[in-house]
């Protein structure tokens, strides 16, 4: 019995550590499939990234190609203008994905988004893409946040 209540109790507090899933536009995946985006602390949209702050980010995706590395890239949009934002480890294979990336495999790429505090307070999409070797898309996916103090 005290086993069952200890398995309750982890869950429970899984849960509140866990990463919310949020709305997402494709914005280009050629060479795989989205199949579900996790935003940790994202409750609403727009996601409210605080400054100072770290979020991961958890994107699960089918692979369409086969490919030796990946890599990752993060923009935001800014009134139609691609402005990069810095992430910790933008090799995919360090991110929760084993490499070699097998055509037909599902694999959940797990990153970090620091908010750094000097970025401006604003609403903007954040784009975020996974290239394979021919820097092809393996996932893009965008979804709108809000910078805050």
């Amino acid at each position: 019995m005290e086993f069952q209540t200890g398995l309750i109790v982890l869950f429970c507090l899984m849960g509140l550590t866990c990463a919310q899933p949020v709305k997402y536009i494709d914005c280009g995946s050629t060479s795989g499939k989205v199949i579900g985006v996790d935003i940790s602390r994202c409750p609403s949209e727009p996601c409210q990234l605080h400054k100072g702050e770290s979020y991961s980010v958890n994107v699960t995706f089918i692979s369409d190609v086969n490919s030796e590395e990946s890599t990752a890239v993060v923009h935001g949009v800014v009134g139609g203008i691609p402005l990069p934002f810095s992430i910790p480890v933008t090799d995919g294979c360090k991110s929760g994905i084993q490499c070699p990336i097998v055509k037909g495999q599902t694999y959940t790429y797990q990153a970090s988004l620091p908010v750094k505090s000097l970025y401006p307070s604003i609403n903007c999409v954040a784009e975020w893409e996974l290239r394979d070797d021919d820097n092809e898309d393996l996932f893009c996916i965008k979804f709108p946040v809000q910078i805050v103090n």
